[in-house]
Formats: C-alpha cells, sequence, structure tokens
C-alpha cells in the first residue's frame, strides 16, 4: 500500500483555493532561536513540490536569525471554511539565487522596492521614517529594474512530517500522520512514509 501525503495535501489545497476568500496560502510558521525561545507569525506560501514548501523573507529577520541558529521549523495551514488544518514539519533550506531570483521578478514594483526599504524587524521610529525610505529606494531605482536585495531570500522547509486534521462532530475529529522513514518501501518517487491515526 502506498503511503503519500502529497496528493492530499496537494487535495486540500487545491479546495481551500476554492473556498477561502483570502490568502489560502497563509500559514504559520514556529521558529526557535538558540536558547529555544519559540516564536510564530503567518508567512505566504509561494511554491511547494515534492522537495518542499517555499517561502520568502528578509534574512536579517528575526524569523532569519532562529532559522540560522536552529534550522527546524513547523508550519500550519488552517483553513477554516473547510474545518481542516495540516501541520508540517522538517529542516530548513535556503533556496538557490536563481529560484530567489525569478521569485523577486515576479512581484510587484512596489513590494519590490518595500524589500529594499525595510530592515525587517529591526526598531522603526516612525512610519514617516518607512515612508521616506521607500521614496529613496522609488527615486534610485527610477527608470531602472528593481533587482533583488541581497539579504532578501527564501527559504524550503523539507517535510519529514505531516499531520491532516479533520473537524468531526463533538470533537471527534480526524487525525492522520505521515512520517518520513529511513527505512522502508519505496513510494516510487523516491520517498518513505509511514502513515498512522491519532486520537483526537
Amino acid at each position: 500500500m502506498t503511503h503519500d501525503p502529497f496528493p492530499l495535501f496537494d487535495s486540500w489545497f487545491a479546495e481551500a483555493r476554492e473556498t477561502e476568500l483570502n490568502d489560502s496560502n497563509a500559514m504559520t510558521i514556529a521558529t526557535a532561536d538558540a536558547s529555544g525561545q519559540p516564536a510564530a507569525r503567518m508567512v505566504l506560501l509561494k511554491g511547494h513540490d515534492r522537495s518542499g514548501f517555499v517561502f520568502y523573507t528578509n534574512q536579517e529577520s528575526r524569523k532569519a536569525a532562529d532559522i540560522a541558529a536552529n534550522p527546524q521549523a513547523a508550519i500550519l495551514f488552517h483553513w477554516k471554511s473547510l474545518r481542516r488544518q495540516i501541520r508540517i514539519e522538517g529542516p530548513l533550506s535556503t533556496v538557490s539565487d536563481e529560484t530567489a531570483d525569478a521569485y523577486f521578478a515576479t512581484r510587484s514594483r512596489d513590494s519590490q522596492l518595500g524589500a529594499w526599504a525595510s530592515d525587517q524587524s529591526r526598531p522603526l521610529d516612525s512610519r514617516a521614517t518607512f515612508e521616506a525610505r521607500y521614496d529613496e529606494m522609488k527615486a534610485h531605482f527610477e527608470g531602472k529594474d528593481v533587482t533583488r536585495p541581497p539579504h532578501w531570500s527564501g527559504y524550503r522547509l523539507t517535510p519529514q512530517r505531516f499531520e491532516f486534521w479533520q473537524d468531526r462532530e463533538h470533537r471527534l475529529h480526524e487525525r492522520r500522520v505521515f512520517v518520513r522513514a529511513s527505512n522502508g518501501a519505496s513510494d516510487g518517487n523516491g520517498d518513505d512514509w509511514t502513515e498512522g491515526m491519532l486520537y483526537p
């Protein structure tokens, strides 16, 4: 029997794209720093395949500092309209420069300029300061393509564990778990997974 979490993720994600009014690709990412202090925030999934789940950020941000110190994370999708959630855990790695450049080129020009103007997660004395920096970047790149900042890139979470949670009546929820195995029969896609269920 093939135990493969990816088709199930793709199916649920496709349904969410149809039912969620805003940002069906929004996910919580939880990280921890070197001391174990956890932090969680919302980001947007910008790509996924069997190699992992990709998001982008300023590499001088708090989340990037956490990842540098402890490159393990958990992501969570919650789709209220479907009464479903998916938890995914695994290590993080930086995407290639080519991948980051290709995605950055698809962002709106204003978002590209914002990536240059923002010292993400650092103290800001006023909104006016940030807006002035944005205007400076706008003038700097006038008539030119906005290149990707060297401190801005993406991360890929390589899944080691999935949990699919489906709401049921009377809190008798359904929880399916897939864990990447170090040994076992291949699913034909180069992945080895074991599947089980959890009590709600």
